[in-house]
Parts: C-alpha cells; sequence; structure tokens
C-alpha cells in the first residue's frame, strides 16, 4: 500500500510498489517505474521531458525512469526523462535533497548523495557513494566515482576518480570521511596510491570499483582530475 497525498499528480504508465510515500504536489509522470519505500517530494517532479536543445526522436525502445527502493527525494527537486539511453535511473538509498535537478539519461547508483540546489546535466553518471555537495553543477557526460565527493560550489567539467575528493583549485586528495563510512578502511593505503599517484590498487575489490569507473570514463571519452 503507498500514501499519495490528494494534491500530487500520478500520471499514465507509472509503476509503483508498496510502502511509497508521494508528498503534496508533487507530480509523477510516465513510463516511470518506482520500487517500495521511497518518499518522493513535496512539490517533485518526476518524469517531465528532458531539456536538451538538440534532442530529436532517437526511436528508443521503451524509454522511462526507474526508481529503485529507499530514496528520499526532497522537495522541489526535478527527475528528467531520458531521450539518448532509454533510461534515466536512482537505484536504490539515493538521498536527494531540495531543489537537486537530474537531468536525462542520469544515472545515479546506490547510497549516493546529491546536496542542496545540484545539478547534474544530462548523461551524467553518479557511482556507488559519491557525494554531489552544496550547489554543484555537474556537467554533461561526466561520471563522479565510488565515494568521491564535488565540494560545494565546484563546477565539475572532468570525471572524479573512486575515493577521491575534488575542490576547485586544490589537489585532488582522499575522501577520507567516505573510506571510513562505508568500510574501506583496510584498504587505506592502496586507496592513497591510487588517488594521489595513480597506482591500481591489487585488491579485487578495489580493482572491480576501479573497472566500473574506467568503463564510463572511456565510453565517453572525457577527461579526468
Amino acid at each position: 500500500m503507498n500514501e499519495i497525498h490528494p494534491t500530487a499528480i500520478i500520471g499514465k504508465n507509472v509503476i509503483m510498489g508498496t510502502g511509497n510515500k508521494i508528498l503534496p504536489y508533487t507530480i509523477i509522470e510516465g513510463p516511470c517505474e518506482i520500487g517500495n519505500n521511497n518518499i518522493i517530494g513535496p512539490h517533485a517532479i518526476v518524469g517531465c521531458p528532458p531539456t536538451d536543445t538538440k534532442f530529436v526522436d532517437m526511436g528508443l525502445k521503451n524509454p522511462k525512469v526507474k526508481i529503485g527502493d529507499n530514496n528520499i527525494i526532497r522537495e522541489f527537486s526535478v527527475v528528467e526523462q531520458p531521450c539518448y539511453e532509454e533510461q534515466t535511473v536512482i537505484e536504490d538509498n539515493v538521498f536527494i535533497m531540495q531543489g537537486v535537478n537530474v537531468s536525462h539519461d542520469v544515472y545515479v547508483k546506490k547510497n549516493a548523495v546529491l546536496t542542496k540546489a545540484s545539478a547534474l546535466a544530462g548523461i551524467v553518471k553518479i557511482l556507488d557513494g559519491a557525494n554531489v555537495a552544496m550547489a554543484s553543477a555537474i556537467v554533461q557526460y561526466m561520471v563522479i566515482g565510488h565515494y568521491s565527493i564535488v565540494g560545494a560550489n565546484a563546477t565539475c567539467m572532468k570525471n572524479v576518480k573512486p575515493f577521491s575528493r575534488y575542490i576547485p583549485n586544490k589537489p585532488l586528495s582522499v575522501n577520507y570521511y567516505a573510506v571510513k563510512k562505508f568500510g574501506f578502511e583496510p584498504y587505506m593505503a592502496e586507496i592513497e596510491s591510487y588517488v594521489l599517484n595513480d597506482i591500481m590498487p591489487k585488491s579485487d575489490k578495489l580493482q572491480e570499483i576501479i573497472r566500473e569507473f574506467d568503463f564510463w570514463v572511456h565510453k565517453y571519452k572525457k577527461s579526468t582530475y
């Protein structure tokens, strides 16, 4: 059973699981799939048309917004429909704070945090546990690596390595907070060598993370900090 406020508008082709709370004046447009135990709104808009000046009909077979489980999408945030890559995705346990823009074809993986007034341009990838701080702007095709953080009010025009901390006009550093929070302390030396000196870790767990990051980086062929 879902708790949907009477002022909320749920459009056609919206599939929803159970335990969701859709708060006042929220609009959800389809096609959209929503999992379980999410909190959306008030005044959030999910599934609105993409904002892309070059968009033409790409002949997508099944474009949709897909939202997993246990996410929070706070007031006045926007999640757009895709227009190039079939899906705009919010995975699980993602916290989207007030006034965040999630543009078309964005993929936000589990445990990520998008803080107040941050803006993700089209086709951005936010990987596991990454944090986009207040009023940050992430430009098109950028990949924000696992357990990294983009500093407040930053304009991010390159990819951000996993476990790193990007602050404009400062050297790249290690995001020690996320390393500790997500239980990577046993790998600290390898993480420091990777972030600071670009030395590939030997641990399988870290290599798997970096391979996923590198996959997206190579796909879009953009530079990395």
